[in-house]
């Protein structure tokens, strides 16, 4: 694609009352090393056996070998603690930045490089949960908790110790704590994964960037197709086609941008930040 076709998009649809949406899947946490949930490394073996991840992942499995669930969870909690965030999480934070008010974050990944990056929890919508947030799974209460320091960093698939079990202990109630995460058995809701909240943003989006989700989950969906039943346009970042790819060419000057985000995020950055300046100069 011509560079000149997005940026022209980007000239006719950005203007000081655009209201920006970005959301993000696990391709921009892959390009800082993070691997993809459904990729070979989201399998876990117990004992003879290899469960998928949407095995794993569920309330069923937790209350069945709960053990078996934190140490998953353990592992990819220390993967995400060491990966950092890339030029493509970096430009979403200059993206805040500049439409401040009018920019809300939908992010699909629980590995926090968003936060780490330096977007608002204000504005950032974790719709999965974070893998460093634990709370109880006998609802004693919604509070949610920082996942102990000490559980970070263990090696893959030692067994739980009875002082590791004691931290992933609710200190209110005695039963279990559990990942901060949206299992594959479960709903989406309001309080923990900010539901309604990432529909009003879409109903109020001018203009939504989609960066490395394939659209496998509800939610994004329905963001999706909230902005383009609203006029929206979309601009899809994506290395390969996906099911937001012709929905964004579909939009009103929508586009697919096959290319990574940590390519293309500050090229789009830069153009913004050109857009705005030359339209500050014209202002007397």
């Amino acid at each position: 694609m011509p560079p000149s076709d997005w940026a022209a998009t980007i000239r006719r649809h950005v203007t000081s009352q655009t209201r920006l949406t970005v959301m993000t899947g696990a391709g921009i946490s892959a390009e800082s090393g993070i691997p993809t949930f459904r990729g070979p490394e989201g399998y876990w073996t117990v004992g003879s056996r290899s469960y998928h991840p949407q095995e794993m992942a569920t309330v069923a499995m937790f209350r069945r070998r709960p053990d078996d669930v934190w140490q998953w969870y353990l592992h990819r909690a220390t993967v995400c603690h060491q990966a950092a965030p890339n030029a493509g999480h970096t430009a979403i934070v200059a993206l805040e930045a500049l439409f401040d008010n009018r920019f809300t974050l939908i992010t699909q990944n629980v590995d926090g490089l968003h936060l780490r990056a330096g977007n608002s929890a204000r504005r950032t919508y974790q719709i999965h949960g974070n893998v460093f947030q634990v709370r109880c799974a006998a609802g004693c209460t919604d509070d949610l908790r920082p996942l102990p320091e000490a559980l970070i960093g263990r090696a893959k698939t030692a067994p739980l110790t009875a002082v590791e079990r004691e931290l992933l202990t609710c200190p209110n109630c005695g039963d279990r704590l559990r990942p901060h995460v949206l299992w594959f058995d479960e709903t989406y809701n309001e309080h923990h994964f900010r539901f309604q909240s990432s529909l009003d943003a879409a109903t109020a989006t001018d203009l939504l960037v989609i960066v490395g989700t394939s659209g496998a989950t509800n939610l994004p969906n329905q963001v999706a197709w909230a902005v383009f039943q609203n006029g929206g346009t979309i601009i899809d970042i994506n290395p390969t086609p996906n099911p937001f790819s012709e929905l964004a060419r579909q939009s009103p000057g929508g586009q697919f941008i096959q290319q990574p985000s940590g390519r293309f995020l500050p090229e789009l950055i830069h153009e913004i930040q050109k857009i705005m300046a030359d339209r500050t100069r014209r202002c007397p």
